[in-house]
C-alpha cells in the first residue's frame, strides 16, 4: 500500500517536468481548474491508510495498564462535495476501512491467554464541514471537522453469552465519533489532489459489559469504556 501512494505522488509531482512544476508551484502559475470548486456539487474519490487505537477509562487504576498494539490499515471510498459558499463546504464521505489491533491486558491470568487479536471492517459515513482558505495559485488549504457513524462489520454483538466465559471481547456493531482534520488542495490541469490527516475520536463506549453469571471476567471486568481513536491519511481525487 505504501508503494503504491509512493508511485501516485512521484508520478505526479516528481516527474522532472520543468513546465508542469512551474505550472503549479511557480511564481506566476498558470491557473488550473479555476471554477471546478465553484460547482453546486462535485464528486471524487479517496484512498489511503489509517492507524486505529483505543482510548481505555478504568474503573479503578489498574496494576498494568492494557496496551493496544496497532498495525497499519487502508482506507476506499468516495466523496460528494456540496458548496454552501465560496469557502464552506459540506462532505458526504462515505467509505470501507480495514484495521487490525491486538488488545494486551498484562494483569489478565485466563487459559485463553492475556490478548486478543482485533480485526475490524468497518463501514465509514463521516458527515464534515470543509472550512477552506484563500486560494493561492494552485494550491489552497483548508480545515474540516464533523461527525460520523461507522459500522464494524467484524463485531461479534450477537454472539451468545459463551463469549463472555471463554473471555472474548464483545464490540458494537455502532459507534459515534467525532473528527479533525487538515488537508491542502493541489489543482493541476486535469483534476485536484488533496492529500489530508484527520484525526477519529469515539464519543461512545463501544464495549459490551457481561452481568451474567460470574461476572465479566478478567479481561473486561475493570474497564469503565473503549472508544475508538484512529489517524486516517487519505489522498483524494476530484
Amino acid at each position: 500500500m505504501k508503494k503504491i501512494f509512493l508511485l501516485i505522488l512521484l508520478s505526479f509531482f516528481l516527474k522532472g517536468n520543468a513546465q508542469y512544476n512551474k505550472s503549479i508551484f511557480g511564481k506566476n502559475p498558470i491557473i488550473n481548474l479555476e471554477n471546478f470548486q465553484s460547482q453546486p456539487i462535485h464528486f471524487g474519490f479517496y484512498l489511503g491508510t489509517n492507524l486505529f487505537d483505543y482510548k481505555i477509562d478504568y474503573k479503578k487504576p489498574p496494576i498494568q495498564e492494557i496496551q493496544t498494539l496497532k498495525s497499519t490499515g487502508f482506507n476506499v471510498g468516495i466523496i460528494g462535495d456540496l458548496r454552501l459558499q465560496e469557502y464552506l463546504h459540506l462532505r458526504f464521505e462515505p467509505g470501507l476501512y480495514y484495521s487490525k489491533r491486538e488488545f494486551v491486558n498484562p494483569d489478565a491470568t485466563t487459559s485463553f491467554g492475556n490478548s486478543r487479536e482485533l480485526i475490524g471492517t468497518y463501514i465509514h459515513l463521516p458527515l464534515l464541514v470543509k472550512f477552506s482558505a484563500l486560494r493561492a495559485g494552485n494550491v489552497r488549504p483548508y480545515l474540516e471537522g464533523g461527525f460520523s457513524g461507522m459500522l464494524n462489520l467484524s463485531s461479534n454483538q450477537n454472539a451468545s453469552d459463551l463469549a463472555a466465559s471463554e473471555e472474548r471481547l464483545r464490540l458494537k456493531q455502532w459507534t459515534l465519533n467525532y473528527e479533525l482534520g487538515v488537508g491542502i488542495d493541489i489543482f493541476t490541469e486535469y483534476f485536484i489532489f488533496s492529500p489530508s490527516v484527520r484525526g477519529v475520536f469515539g464519543i461512545g463506549d463501544e464495549l459490551i459489559h457481561y452481568d451474567g453469571p460470574g461476572g465479566p471476567g478478567q479481561f473486561t471486568d475493570n474497564i469503565d469504556s473503549i472508544k475508538n481513536r484512529a489517524i486516517l491519511l487519505n489522498f483524494t481525487f476530484h
